[in-house]
């Protein structure tokens, strides 16, 4: 019997509760079991503002202190050095933010700037300009994915310490894009465009691109690190050998505590290998922190107040605090899942496996015996993310390319917890650049490999897509 391509990566198990090839729709009569532990055995039931704040469920008494130690360098701010606080001092000299949780509040999901907004704060825009044929360029893209701007490298910070300037104001507006559904409902999707103004440091190259990115939930990310290698690989599948059009590739970057090139996770295009580097990252290019992974404060040579900046110490943050706060960020627990056994929201599983969503959105992995943490440790998990890159289509386009990733490429992003977004973070902006005002209207963003699914979507009528969301909405 032939298995139409939106069914033809669904799990064996999910073969035999109910669901019929020959169907229009998959049939789900009922729940897996354990469906509803997205995190498996360290999945929280907690479902209030707090949801996203909480410690792996099956962490000791003992390794939730240090889960509280590490949330306290999370949460609290950083300072300019000097400072009598010196274990938290040596903010900037240019940042976005003085805290982490500024940008991931509640442990959350950022936005983009409103209109009246004098910081971007939870959203930053990278830089980068066309590389040539020269060594040093050829240098940068194998270290650092892309060629930074001379001038502003490769992030704006829109905050700086006194004494120094910081590199521009960001800010966002939107154009009308309408959609319309089979049955004539009419969506409004915003366009956004981006401008910087008030410049700090002169004028940008002028082929400096651009990407506008809002801070992700912080959510499992320690589960996400324990997936194996060899699980992610086995579902890449860059010349679409399979025909169902979904051409998932791995990310390849470099590892700065390694050495050399190896899978790419984290980030919006999977451009960060470990939490460890994702974390210096943010510390440095954030905060303008410095780590023992990254010992340079993030300023270029034309920025000369920033340079010479009294500092914090070597390193700013030491390597106890760098632990803390990975050994936090590993284990901030994903909330389980509600309302898993009702029939709407069992129809809306089945018109999103219809629609072949889970084709790049993988709805489990159990994850490696050898987990950084025995915590995280095979546990069966449902993310729904591959961890892999997809074309996305002109529509999403950032035109810049990471590593491998290319100008429309996006690794997907895990869905778990997406239902209590407003309830966290008192909003629903989806996407990298929190262009869509909810998560239908994400959807109808996708285009690329993911355009088939766009176009079933379409066709479904006000019942179907009520039920589409329910799902979403329960993960």
């Amino acid at each position: 019997m032939l298995v139409p391509p939106a069914l033809r990566r669904l799990s064996p198990l999910l073969l035999v509760i109910g669901l019929s090839a020959c169907d229009d729709a998959p049939k789900f009569a009922q729940a897996e079991p354990g469906e509803a532990l997205s995190g498996g055995t360290a999945t929280v039931r907690q479902f209030d503002r707090n949801a996203f704040s909480m410690p792996s469920a099956n962490l000791t008494p003992t390794r939730r202190l240090d889960f509280s130690v590490g949330n306290s360098f999370f949460r609290n701010p950083w300072v300019i050095a000097p400072a009598t606080t010196i274990a938290r001092d040596g903010l900037g000299p240019l940042f976005n933010t003085n805290a982490c949780q500024n940008c991931h509040v509640k442990d959350g999901r950022g936005h983009p700037p409103g209109p009246s907004a004098g910081n971007a704060v939870s959203m930053l825009v990278r830089l980068s300009i066309p590389a040539d044929s020269s060594a040093e360029h050829a240098r940068m893209l194998e270290r650092l994915g892309v060629v930074p701007e001379p001038v502003y490298g490769g992030q704006l910070q829109d905050m700086a310490s006194p004494g120094v300037s910081p590199e521009g104001k960001v800010r966002i507006e939107y154009e009308s894009v309408p959609v319309s559904f089979a049955d004539g409902t009419r969506v409004e999707l915003r366009k956004p465009r981006l401008s910087i103004s008030q410049l700090g440091y002169g004028p940008m190259q002028p082929d400096t691109l651009f990407s506008a990115r809002v801070a992700p939930p912080m959510i499992g990310l320690g589960l996400l690190e324990a997936i194996p290698e060899s699980a992610i690989l086995a579902n890449a599948d860059p010349e679409d050998r399979n025909g169902d059009g979904i051409h998932g590739r791995p990310n390849q970057v470099w590892d700065d505590a390694a050495g050399n090139t190896v899978l790419g996770r984290f980030g919006w295009k999977a451009g960060q290998p470990t939490l460890n580097q994702q974390n210096a990252h943010a510390f440095s290019g954030d905060m303008g922190l410095t780590t023992t992974l990254l010992s340079r404060d993030d300023c270029t040579p034309a920025q000369t107040d920033c340079l010479t900046t009294v500092n914090g110490g070597e390193p700013e943050v030491s390597d106890n605090i760098l632990r803390l706060v990975l050994f936090y960020s590993r284990n901030l627990a994903v909330p389980a899942r509600r309302e898993v056994e009702a029939p709407q929201v069992l129809e809306g599983k089945g018109l999103f496996h219809q629609a072949g969503c889970q084709g790049c959105h993988t709805p489990s992995f159990t994850t490696a015996a050898d987990a950084a943490e025995p915590e995280l440790a095979n546990q069966l998990i449902r993310p729904y993310s591959d961890l892999l890159l997809h074309d996305m289509g002109e529509g999403l386009a950032d035109g810049r390319d990471e590593f491998r990733a290319g100008g429309r490429d996006w690794r997907t992003p895990p869905l778990w917890g997406v239902g209590l977004t407003e309830t966290v973070n008192g909003h629903t902006q989806f996407l990298h650049d929190g262009r869509a005002r909810n998560l239908l209207e994400a959807i109808l963003w996708h285009g690329g490999e993911a355009e088939a699914a766009r176009q079933q979507v379409l066709q479904f009528d006000a019942r179907q897509r009520a039920a589409l969301l329910a799902f979403l909405n329960s993960l």
